[in-house]
């Protein structure tokens, strides 16, 4: 499975993007090497490559993107497809990955909130720490809040300037 050529491009210029961005995913948490697979099918025009093209954009092993893939798909940022006619997997990024990604997030921080609920009732709410864990919660509260009201005004902004909802 080959790129369609639509601009050329430089593939030098597109390998120095893609390990920018994924050394601005690694600062911000994400593992090294997820990041690079992620970032390289961000680059690709089709948003799919198969594990023999990561291997050989990214110079890694396939051990390396399988290890990389599984852990992009448990994040919900990446999904796994069968090539048609084909026993060889593909992967591929969706143009809703920040939503499926932020949205997996917020079951999360529901389990955090749960978590401490019952900390605060095991500490009292009148003891210091009780108190630190009730505003803990409060600012996990207000954060679910503020990422669903969010994600409704996304999906607004996007429908307009991409016509696609």
């Amino acid at each position: 499975m080959t790129e369609p050529s639509g601009a050329a491009r430089d593939p030098e210029a597109v390998s120095r993007f893609v390990e920018s961005f994924a050394a601005q995913l690694v600062e911000a948490g994400l593992p090294r090497m997820p990041a690079r697979v992620f970032a390289a099918l961000l680059a690709s025009d089709t948003g799919v490559l198969t594990s023999a093209e990561l291997g050989e954009r990214l110079r890694i092993s396939p051990a390396a993107v399988s290890g990389a893939v599984r852990y992009l798909a448990q994040q919900h940022m990446v999904s796994r497809e069968r090539e048609p006619g084909s026993r060889r997997e593909r992967y591929r990024v969706h143009g809703d990955q920040w939503y499926e990604a932020l949205t997996n997030r917020e079951a999360v921080i529901r389990r955090w909130e749960d978590a401490l609920r019952e900390g605060v009732t095991s500490l009292g709410e009148d003891t210091p720490a009780g108190r630190r864990l009730a505003e803990t919660l409060a600012f996990f509260e207000f954060v679910e809040k503020e990422v669903e009201a969010m994600m409704g005004r996304w999906r607004v902004y996007r429908e307009e300037r991409f016509g696609r909802g």
